[in-house]
């Protein structure tokens, strides 16, 4: 018979109530029931940006001239689209403290790597200095290699 509380047991999870102590286990369920709130709220902020894409499109269009839009009203576009799209990557790193007993590397790197693309994206380069612009470049190579490392890893 296998015992369940083995902490090296690969179906516990690093919240399951196995624990030893009754005070760490009623913590774990806490914790558990507050990621559940937060993934709720996670919801809530992607549908808010969802709405938030739809009224940036719609003022964009009704400006004038009517239907047409700048190179200006693309990138707010996109920026609302990407906002959304970095959402629904946070809710997806949230549900997995739910399921996995770690934290999956790579779904955070991409999420970081999308919330970056989407600062280069919008990035009014006429306004910035320099060093800035070094320092994101610098963030995205890191960024970049280091996705590219684990996903190259064997086992992933």
């Amino acid at each position: 018979m296998q015992q369940k509380n083995k902490p090296e047991d690969d179906n516990e999870s690093h919240l399951s109530d196995l624990q030893g102590d009754p005070l760490i286990s009623t913590l774990h369920m806490i914790i558990r029931h507050l990621i559940r709130v937060l993934a709720v709220l996670m919801v809530l902020v992607i549908i808010w940006c969802i709405a938030d894409v739809v009224m940036v499109i719609y003022e964009k269009l009704t400006e004038p001239p009517l239907m047409l839009l700048t190179l200006n009203d693309i990138f707010a576009v996109f920026a609302a689209f990407l906002a959304v799209l970095i959402a629904i990557e946070i809710f997806a790193n949230i549900t997995l403290y739910l399921r996995d007993d770690v934290i999956h590397v790579k779904l955070v790197i991409a999420t970081a790597l999308m919330a970056v693309a989407r600062k280069v994206i919008v990035l009014d380069t006429s306004i910035i200095e320099p060093g800035y612009l070094y320092g994101i470049g610098a963030i995205v190579l890191a960024l970049g290699i280091t996705y590219w490392l684990v996903s190259t890893k064997p086992g992933t």
